[in-house]
């Protein structure tokens, strides 16, 4: 019986090695090009990936897929074709890879305007019908595994483009429309400040 489980336990491991193998050979060949060999990426437009929750990561990747005909629950040019040919194991093991290393996180540039990015994250707006950003991605923004982000570290550029994108219905794959009912109270100025705030967090 030991000698059973012995070995069931040696073919899991392996079988651990060889899904992180692939999906690090994965992230190599089809990844690595907007967000860097390890998730780091070096250009705004496109998120720094490195040590997000996975579970996030999961749902994002299988938003970009086209299921039975029907179209992405979330689009992008570059996303829907990158995850066309990814199995549910794939994307799981991507998820992993990428929750698994070191983010090298973005810096707020301008203090005024993270200061008034801080009252917002903190407090929120009640007069404008904003929640407090820290109630579901926490005070030093590490998000809460398997339903919101860590958004500390992230790139402010891209953090005001997704605010944005669920502010105007373009992006539209979040939870029950949490976000969307969030940024449609937020004006230009508030987005770029709470997204200034969250790139200078650290968890």
């Amino acid at each position: 019986m030991r000698c059973v489980l012995g070995l069931a336990a040696v073919l899991l491991a392996a079988g651990g090695a060889l899904a992180q193998d692939k999906a690090q050979g994965i992230a190599a060949q089809t990844c690595a090009a907007c967000h860097g060999p390890d998730g780091n990426s070096g250009a705004p437009a496109n998120p720094k990936i490195a040590g997000q929750i996975p579970e996030y990561l999961q749902k994002q990747l299988r938003d970009f897929k086209s299921q039975d005909g029907q179209k992405p629950v979330r689009e992008s040019t570059i996303m829907n074709g990158m995850v066309a040919n990814l199995s549910d194991a794939d994307m799981k093991g991507l998820a992993a890879y990428y929750a698994g290393q070191a983010q090298k996180p973005a810096a707020a540039a301008d203090k005024e305007l993270a200061a008034l990015g801080q009252k917002l994250w903190r407090g929120g707006d009640s007069m404008h019908g904003i929640p407090a950003c820290a109630g579901c991605h926490g005070p030093a923004g590490a998000g809460i595994p398997a339903q919101f982000p860590r958004l500390s570290g992230q790139f402010a550029e891209y953090i005001g483009a997704q605010l944005t994108a669920f502010r105007e219905g373009k992006r539209a794959n979040d939870r029950n429309g949490v976000m969307r009912g969030v940024a449609a109270h937020m004006n230009d100025g508030q987005i770029r400040a709470v997204a200034e705030y969250a790139a200078g967090l650290r968890p």
